[in-house]
């Protein structure tokens, strides 16, 4: 077997190779076959994963980057049944390992990782690309393209440039937008502030909207928000944010747990996976399931401390 890091240099505020190159190192005192391959421009970890995985050699892959290069390697290597993947995070954004609860710490040590236990995961498919936890369209995807903005900055901390990015968006764009959208069978033409698809239960430095949402249970959680005035937006964002979806006005959100979930316009539809915006104006979501293949530290729980299904 060979274990691979594929490393983005430009993660985070500060360049992490060397401690990376030291991680290999001690890997192979262990007697394993190791090797480091960075990544310098977007789209180059999901190509250098996939060169991997066709091999059909064993292999466990480390992405070591932010959510977005852990959603490049993903979507290089989901399918193969030959490589597993894991994540060590040295990027401004890492909400995907919160699903972990306390664990979470132990992923930032390749030693706590090489021989862990392999979770299959579900993922979420967006017009052919993969998702590892939620898949939002609307307000809450553009503000995702704000934070890449406001991210660099030193005085924001990963969670302050996402309330930075909702400040900007919330005082100076629209909210809504008028969507027909198909929920299986089901179809509603309204005006809409966001959809999310929710496979794991955090994104936007740590909000949580569907806490009880699980990676390998087979189900997604969509969430549908109707368009609301910024005031009203204002006051129910902390509950929406903190999970509290059942405490919510039912005429302004709604829960479901299609597996086929559609949004047309005919206006541009921001979407963020993971973290990594795309655009359309026909988004389809379709649930993945048992496509991917993670390791983590021994006895970890992708679904720890999630909420009763």
């Amino acid at each position: 077997m060979q274990h691979i890091f594929i490393i983005n240099p430009h993660a985070g505020k500060k360049d992490q190779t060397g401690r990376i190159y030291e991680m290999a190192d001690r890997l192979r005192q262990h007697g394993l076959t190791c090797q480091c391959l960075l990544t310098q421009r977007s789209g180059g970890a999901e190509e250098i994963a996939r060169r991997l995985v066709s091999s059909g050699e064993e292999v466990r892959l480390y992405a070591c980057g932010g959510d977005g290069t852990l959603n490049e390697v993903v979507n290089g290597a989901a399918g193969f049944d030959n490589a597993a993947v894991t994540c060590i995070p040295i990027g401004t954004g890492n909400d995907f390992l919160k699903n972990f609860g306390p664990d979470a710490a132990k992923f930032t040590d390749a030693e706590n990782l090489w021989d862990g236990e392999v979770h299959p995961l579900d993922l979420i498919d967006c017009n052919g690309r993969q998702c590892l936890t939620i898949a939002c369209s609307g307000i809450d995807a553009r503000v995702a393209e704000s934070v890449h903005e406001l991210g660099d900055s030193p005085l924001l901390s990963g969670r302050g440039s996402y309330l930075a990015a909702v400040a900007v968006n919330f005082l100076f764009r629209g909210i809504g937008q008028h969507w027909t959208v198909t929920l299986d069978d089901e179809v509603i033409e309204d005006d809409f502030a966001l959809v999310s698809m929710c496979n794991g239960r955090y994104y936007g430095g740590g909000s949580t909207p569907v806490p009880e949402a699980r990676m390998d249970d087979g189900i997604l959680n969509t969430v549908l928000v109707k368009n609301i005035s910024r005031l009203k937006f204002a006051g129910l964002f902390g509950a929406y944010s903190d999970g509290r979806y059942r405490s919510l006005p039912p005429e302004v959100i709604r829960v479901v747990t299609a597996k086929n979930v559609r949004i047309q316009s005919e206006d541009d539809i921001v979407t963020c996976l993971d973290g990594e915006t795309i655009h359309s104006r026909d988004v389809r979501l379709t649930l993945s399931e048992k496509r991917l293949n993670f390791f983590g530290p021994k006895g970890c729980d992708p679904n720890y401390g999630a909420g009763p299904k």
